[in-house]
């Protein structure tokens, strides 16, 4: 009986469970391709808005620019300062001068006219 057609009812309980098998291997592969493709956005926005992207890495250089910058302008601030000091220090005509300029000293014999403000 080797050449005996096979049972049709077996068959189809096969092809049947083959045809679900084969739905459902197709379902869990666009169900990982989609969590995957979701991963990657995820990690795409984390990558670029998230507390280490590229955005806050930007504005970091930015602020780090301006915080050069304006240590640069305080740096020759204080030197131009240390050197009015250091005039002040040894120099008399420096002093004087600050002398006359802030406490409106006259020397014996001058006399000083103040105009109004308009």
């Amino acid at each position: 009986m080797a050449g005996a057609p096979p049972n049709s009812t077996t068959q189809g309980w096969f092809g049947s469970l083959r045809a679900l098998y084969r739905s459902i291997h197709v379902g869990r592969r666009k169900a990982a391709t989609f969590a995957a493709a979701l991963l990657a956005v995820g990690v795409g926005y984390h990558v670029i808005f998230g507390a280490n992207g590229i955005t806050v890495y930007e504005q970091k250089r930015q602020q780090t620019r301006q915080l050069k910058l304006q240590m640069q302008e305080l740096q020759q601030e204080n030197d131009r300062l240390k050197e009015h000091v250091d005039r002040l220090q040894n120099d008399p005509s420096a002093i004087e001068h600050q002398a006359r300029q802030e406490l409106h000293y006259t020397r014996p014999g001058e006399v000083i006219y103040t105009l109004p403000t308009k």
